[in-house]
């Protein structure tokens, strides 16, 4: 516990660790205190003026923002010298600034507006020019009205900071001070955190921009669908139809704050895109065409043949789909279809790791302030983006050691205090220094690293007082993970404690494997059956060739759907409740934002029915939180879990999985490393975005993502959106430059200017 002070604000007296900043006490204990350059984890700004406070014994006043508290200290948040000093900072931040509300896409959750309800004055001494610039784009995802600027450097700050892409910056000085990218275009990994952190209407959200007003909008807190992080989302939906996604912490804390990757801020226009599914559909002969049917029907074609089939009946579940889905699945197999020949379409299965567990998993902030991170295969700023976020901020504000462990030089790399950089295809290799000394020869020279390099390895982690975090890439083969995860707890030691946390591909690969004990493979799954059920989509459709009968669940007609003779449109996940269980083991709540749309239905709910038709109940209450229930008790991991427990997701939940001591036997990784043939290193750092911004059924659906996936090109009138100025593709557009080039800033000026 660490050491407690005492200080003293507006009379009361309040013990705080020692080391606390001021600003963030005072929050604490109901004393607020305003501001817009501060902001919690990023290094102090002091620019904005509006946090000041008297503290007892200094001359004047002073910004909290910059202030640790000391034993004794005295502070006064509130008189009317402190008054004057705030209402006086903000009429000078509304000098220039134009009083655009009712047309700005933050007009009801502007920080600006809200700090100056609150502390601003009634009045404006000043008779300056209101700015007045067009307002303009940055890239496809991000707008920007240059003329709300206040200069608060959030955005800044937290590209340099969080996303170490320093995309954004700020030029010129004095009054001419603009926020800007070099060469007036943005390109970089597109993460909308700038648009995030903006306390004005300066930077908008280019896919969301002008839709609706933010108090319009009913506010979900759901669990993000693409990374296995399990970032924290609120989904922004109206009337049925999902307008935008912004991170939580804008509403209610969450694991993330305000970070979002740019797949979980901007591509869910899959949602209510007009390629779903809208109904179930039959294809009544081998070949012929997908005709649509009644519910009724469908169910009922699906439920006989599923039943003819005997127990020749696979079942495979995506990792994208809720826990609760995946479980009633695995049911179906086990109860209805009376078959154990059940698997997870993951195409980087986690089991290798949870089998072998010998340490906990870490949390999010532990990685963030962990002393060394090892982080061997993978690459997490383009999949796992939150993980990745915490990596560069231990390095850069907590002074972690970074080791890097990889046979590419990821764009993480360079913040690496130590880049093992090894040949291609021998990541495997390293994974054997993890078990024993006797083979640091040997994998040095398939490496082509050193034997010093491995020794340095292990003395920063054997010199490390405090948390070391090992983080195993899906990259590595299963040996290589086992070997990892059952020897991590021979490294801990007095003082230094080990942890692990897997990379795993997808949003619910973990929930996937704690649901699914006994699961086989896909292959042998589809190799023994003669008709399948598949919740989802199977990574490669191919192997359904031949089979008897296939019955799909799926929001879009798919590879696999090309196999299916049913077809049942799922719900999105923001049309369910559920769980999705994400890397660190957390359990986290999907909440229900909009009734699902066309004639869908919650994957849990169309494997229940043609399980009913069979003659089976496995949806016990016919309940999302009853199925959790059931889902926990037959869980050890999920022990005791419900759904009130899952509430408070500030504070999230972490499953109770298995520590199993005892290191597994590398003999086959050794022979494995033996026959290897080492390629030559690999010297191109790849491109920021390129597994971000790939084309998959979901991002698909996002126009804008198209643009990304092919180059991001700068149009040539930023004015407007380019959008209109490309083709999908990335070639330009006739029209679109047709009607650029009739746009000229005169067009978008403030009238009188």
């Amino acid at each position: 516990m660490s050491e407690q002070i005492k200080v003293t604000i507006n009379e009361q007296e309040i013990a705080v660790d020692k080391g606390s900043r001021l600003i963030d006490v005072c929050r604490e204990n109901g004393h607020g205190i305003p501001s817009f350059c501060y902001y919690h984890d990023l290094e102090v700004q002091a620019s904005c003026r509006m946090c000041l406070v008297r503290i007892d014994k200094m001359p004047k006043l002073q910004t909290s923002c910059t202030i640790i508290c000391t034993d004794g200290m005295v502070v006064t948040t509130q008189s009317e010298e402190v008054e004057k000093a705030q209402r006086a900072m903000g009429e000078f931040l509304l000098t220039n600034h134009p009083l655009d509300c009712p047309v700005c896409d933050r007009g009801g959750e502007c920080e600006l507006q809200e700090v100056i309800f609150d502390w601003g004055d009634v009045e404006e001494r000043f008779t300056e020019k209101k700015n007045a610039e067009p307002e303009k784009y940055l890239s496809p995802i991000v707008a920007n009205d240059p003329q709300r600027c206040i200069l608060c450097k959030r955005c800044t700050r937290v590209c340099d900071e969080w996303m170490g892409e320093d995309a954004i910056e700020a030029g010129n000085r004095g009054v001419n001070t603009v926020i800007g990218t070099y060469g007036g275009w943005l390109n970089c990994s597109q993460c909308g955190n700038c648009i995030e952190v903006c306390p004005t209407g300066t930077l908008l959200d280019g896919v969301y921009r002008h839709e609706t007003r933010p108090w319009e909008l009913d506010q979900t807190i759901s669990t993000d669908v693409y990374g296995s992080d399990g970032m924290q989302i609120s989904i922004g939906s109206r009337s049925g139809k999902v307008h935008r996604i912004v991170a939580r912490d804008r509403y209610v804390n969450g694991l993330n704050g305000e970070f979002l990757d740019v797949k979980a801020r901007f591509a869910h226009e899959f949602i209510g895109h007009t390629d779903r599914i809208k109904t179930p559909m039959i294809r009544y002969s081998k070949g012929g065409k997908l005709i649509p049917s009644t519910w009724d029907a469908a169910i009922k074609f699906a439920a006989e043949k599923l039943a003819a089939a005997g127990k020749s009946v696979g079942v495979v579940a995506s990792p994208r789909l809720t826990n609760e889905a995946i479980f009633t699945l695995k049911k179906f197999a086990t109860d209805a279809a009376k078959t154990d020949s059940f698997a997870v379409s993951d195409s980087q299965p986690v089991d290798p790791v949870f089998d072998n567990l010998s340490v906990p998993l870490c949390t999010h902030k532990e990685i963030r302030y962990a002393s060394t991170i090892v982080l061997i295969g993978g690459e997490p700023e383009e999949e796992q983006s939150y993980t990745a976020k915490q990596i560069r901020q231990a390095v850069r504000n907590g002074g972690a050691k970074f080791i890097c462990v990889n046979d590419t030089p990821i764009n993480l790399s360079r913040r690496a205090t130590q880049f093992v950089h090894v040949n291609a295809g021998t990541i495997d290799a390293f994974a054997l220094a993890a078990v024993d000394t006797a083979n640091d020869g040997l994998i040095a020279e398939k490496c082509g690293i050193s034997t010093g390099d491995i020794d340095a390895v292990r003395k920063t982690i054997f010199e490390t007082e405090g948390d070391v975090i090992i983080m195993i890439g899906g990259d590595l083969s299963a040996d290589a993970q086992a070997a990892l995860a059952s020897n991590a707890a021979s490294l801990a030691g007095d003082g230094r404690r080990v942890l692990l946390h897997p990379m795993a591909r997808y949003n619910n690969s973990v929930g996937a494997y704690d649901v699914t004990a006994g699961r086989k493979t896909v292959d042998d799954v589809v190799k023994n059956s003669k008709a399948l059920l598949i919740g989802g989509s199977l990574q490669d459709a191919s192997v359904l060739s031949g089979k008897d009968f296939v019955a799909v669940q799926e929001l879009f007609l798919t590879e696999t759907c090309d196999h299916a003779d049913v077809i049942f449109p799922a719900a999105s996940f923001g049309e369910v409740d559920g769980t999705f269980t994400n890397n660190a083991g957390n359990v986290q709540r999907v909440r229900k934002a909009i009734e699902p749309i066309h004639q869908s239905k919650a994957d849990w709910m169309i494997t229940a029915l043609v399980a009913r038709e069979m003659g089976v109940e496995i949806a016990p209450e016919w309940s999302a939180s009853a199925i959790f229930r059931a889902l926990a008790d037959a869980t050890p991991a999920y022990e005791g879990l419900r759904y009130p427990a899952l509430k408070d997701e500030s504070n999230p939940v972490q499953a109770k999985h298995e520590i199993k001591p005892g290191k597994v036997d590398a003999s086959g990784l050794k022979k494995a490393v033996e026959g290897m043939a080492a390629g030559e290193k690999n010297v191109d750092t790849p491109k920021v975005g390129h597994k971000l911004h790939r084309l998959t059924t979901m991002t698909s659906k996002t126009g804008q993502f198209h643009l990304l996936a092919h180059g991001n090109p700068k149009p040539d009138n930023l004015l407007v959106a380019p959008l209109v100025q490309f083709n999908l593709d990335g070639t330009p557009s006739e029209g679109g430059q047709a009607e650029a080039a009739t746009v000229g800033v005169s067009d978008r000026s403030a009238p009188g200017k």
